[in-house]
């Protein structure tokens, strides 16, 4: 089996192919299904935020999985493969691997040590989790590359000024309109952006009013916390004729503020200057809103440049971020690797426990005289000799899973015991292409 992972993020596909390849929980879950029904494919999971869309496969078959899983992303984005090949990565073995790590840990971000994504990969793996499509290799590696993320965070100064898209965005309103206390700004959406951007605002002395679709009893909650107003989503055109700045960021496939309304609203304003700050994706805002009269629309490739100007001051603390991702990233390879092992040392117990009974079954007539009790003890201390004879070997097995004569030394064992690790072999333990990092894909998402 082998490790695979195709993608796009913000260094590889601009914002409208990212948007087209989202996969919101209701689309992400049929996806993952339906890779996991495909034949080569033995466990999936998918991430999407809101800047990349990343698969996650175990495969018995790479190449034919790679095929599958272009084909499901092609249809969904509804484009031609090819327009989809030349904007997405495909990674194997280590190099996949070592990718979520980084991505979990905030290296590969837009702004570097974003504590965003580090929650997106959890929501990510659980779902795989409760649908049943991931398994004991996907399982492992996730929670591998939440751990790099955990002590990234914990243990450097990578995260230290707590940024993230939100607040990059909230930065960018400032340096477009001036100082934000005394303006209205109406933040539509109820989630975890909605809620770093209300967290930004009430450190500026802003008290945001806010709009949910489906959630407004989450709205109302946000409203109490940061000492704002809360409306409902039906009020919207009444509440964009007021505020000064919008911030949107739903989950909604479609968009909520369409040109043709947006116009009505800025005849209503007598076209006083809107500013629209759209972090969604896909996007909130109709893209072609920007070239109405008295109308700044930003999106989330928008931010770039404000993310490249506070870059600098985090990359200090990346080189030792690096160091425990490849520490985690050696952990898991090193559980991977055990287990090429594991049904090899399976087969040579099952083989013991074998010849002991097959022993004690053969001098059963030589016995006759010792009681049910006393033979329940014989059978319990020939299993325990035999226990006691392969715990060095096991251990031994263990110790050279993890090392580069791995394959000699077990295959030995097999040859010299006349193993079939296969009729031993648990579900989900099946031999696995070692992990070999060979190349790292470029710096740096959330």
């Amino acid at each position: 089996m082998e490790l695979l992972a195709l993608g796009v993020s913000h260094k590889t596909a601009p914002l409208d192919l990212r948007e087209r390849l989202a996969l919101p929980e209701g689309r992400s879950v049929g996806v993952m299904r339906e890779l996991r029904g495909s034949g080569p494919i033995l466990e999936a999971a998918a991430i999407s935020t809101c800047n990349r869309t990343e698969l996650y496969l175990i495969a018995q078959d790479s190449v034919e999985a790679e095929s599958t899983g272009l084909a499901v992303l092609a249809r969904e984005a509804d484009i031609r493969l090819t327009e989809l090949v030349s904007n997405i990565y495909s990674l194997r073995g280590g190099d996949a691997a070592r990718h979520l790590f980084r991505v979990t840990a905030g290296l590969d971000a837009m702004i570097v040590g974003e504590a965003e994504i580090q929650g997106q990969v959890k929501r990510a793996y659980e779902l795989a989790l409760v649908e049943g499509v991931s398994g004991p290799i996907l399982n492992r590696l996730f929670r591998g590359a939440l751990t790099a993320g955990k002590r990234a965070r914990s243990e450097t100064s990578i995260a230290e000024r707590g940024m993230s898209v939100p607040s990059v965005a909230v930065d960018l309103a400032r340096h477009t309109i001036g100082e934000l206390a005394d303006r209205r700004v109406l933040i539509v959406g109820a989630g975890e952006t909605a809620e770093l951007t209300a967290r930004s605002l009430s450190a500026r002395g802003v008290r945001a009013v806010f709009v949910a679709n489906r959630r407004y009893d989450r709205a109302i909650g946000l409203a109490q916390r940061f000492h704002g107003q809360a409306v409902r989503f039906d009020d919207l055109p009444a509440e964009l004729v007021t505020a000064d700045i919008v911030v949107s960021s739903t989950a909604s496939p479609h968009h909520i503020v369409e040109r043709a309304e947006l116009e009505l609203v800025m005849e209503q304003r007598e076209h006083r200057p809107l500013l629209l700050i759209d972090l969604a994706v896909p996007r909130d805002v109709d893209p072609t809103c920007r070239d109405i009269q008295g109308v700044t629309l930003r999106d989330i490739d928008d931010l770039q440049s404000l993310v490249e100007r506070n870059a600098e001051s985090r990359m200090a603390e990346t080189a030792a971020a690096e160091r425990i991702v490849d520490s985690e990233l050696d952990r898991f390879e090193r559980w991977l690797s055990s287990l090429d092992a594991v049904p090899t040392i399976a087969a040579l117990r099952s083989r013991a426990s074998d010849v002991v009974d097959q022993v004690l079954a053969e001098n059963d007539r030589r016995w006759e005289s010792l009681s049910d009790g006393d033979r329940a003890q014989l059978r319990v201390m020939a299993h325990a000799i035999v226990n006691r004879v392969l715990h060095e070997p096991t251990l031994r097995l263990r110790e050279a899973a993890s090392d580069e004569e791995a394959y000699g030394y077990v295959n030995a064992v097999r040859e010299l015991f006349g193993l079939d690790p296969s009729s031993a072999l648990a579900e989900g333990e099946a031999s696995v292409v070692p992990l070999r990092p060979t190349a790292q894909l470029g710096d740096g998402d959330g």
